[in-house]
């Protein structure tokens, strides 16, 4: 996706950003041309049952896919969807996620704070949808000690492991709300 995304960037009449995790990448094959992706829509990797809806931004993608085996494995089958962009957010696909599924996770790299599930969060608020089935999972707003991303990640709770539990937790507690 980011040999995807540089070549966007490229081709775009006007400014773009580019965010990008120190570390390894996920390991596949480069394109040869690659093409550019269109600005601000998202993309369903994998269509789930309904219950939930993970939306991954940057390594968040990776991790969502991690959960949603793991939570496949329990019978929760979920929805994952590749958000691309944290700005514009696509806010059609995050109003019909919110209104297709039962629970709606977002999964980032960043401080939840001001990050990319608040920009969802906000996004849905604005469009009236019920905003309050939305998990944001992400890094917590304090120092975190210097260390490789995997050694970071499992200290902060940011894995699919732990990430499959708390969505499995989250939709614990709904169904015992009777939500």
């Amino acid at each position: 996706m980011l040999v995807r995304m540089l070549r966007t960037a490229l081709v775009h009449p006007g400014q773009a950003a580019l965010r990008y995790p120190r570390g390894e990448a996920e390991g596949v094959a480069l394109p040869t041309r690659p093409e550019p992706v269109e600005i601000g829509r998202g993309e369903i990797l994998r269509e789930g049952d309904g219950k939930v809806a993970i939306v991954g931004y940057g390594t968040g993608v990776a991790k969502g896919l991690e959960a949603a085996d793991r939570l496949s494995a329990s019978g929760l089958d979920a929805t994952v969807v590749d958000a691309r962009f944290a700005k514009p957010i696509d806010a059609a696909l995050m109003a019909q996620l919110a209104t297709e599924h039962e629970l709606l996770v977002t999964v980032e790299e960043g401080v939840l704070a001001g990050g990319f599930g608040t920009a969802v969060w906000e996004s849905l608020n604005e469009d009236a949808i019920d905003s309050a089935r939305i998990l944001r999972v992400g890094l917590p707003d304090r120092y975190v000690t210097h260390g490789t991303p995997a050694i970071l990640h499992a200290e902060v709770g940011f894995t699919g492991k732990r990430i499959a539990e708390r969505i499995a937790a989250a939709v614990a507690r709904r169904a015992v709300a009777g939500t």
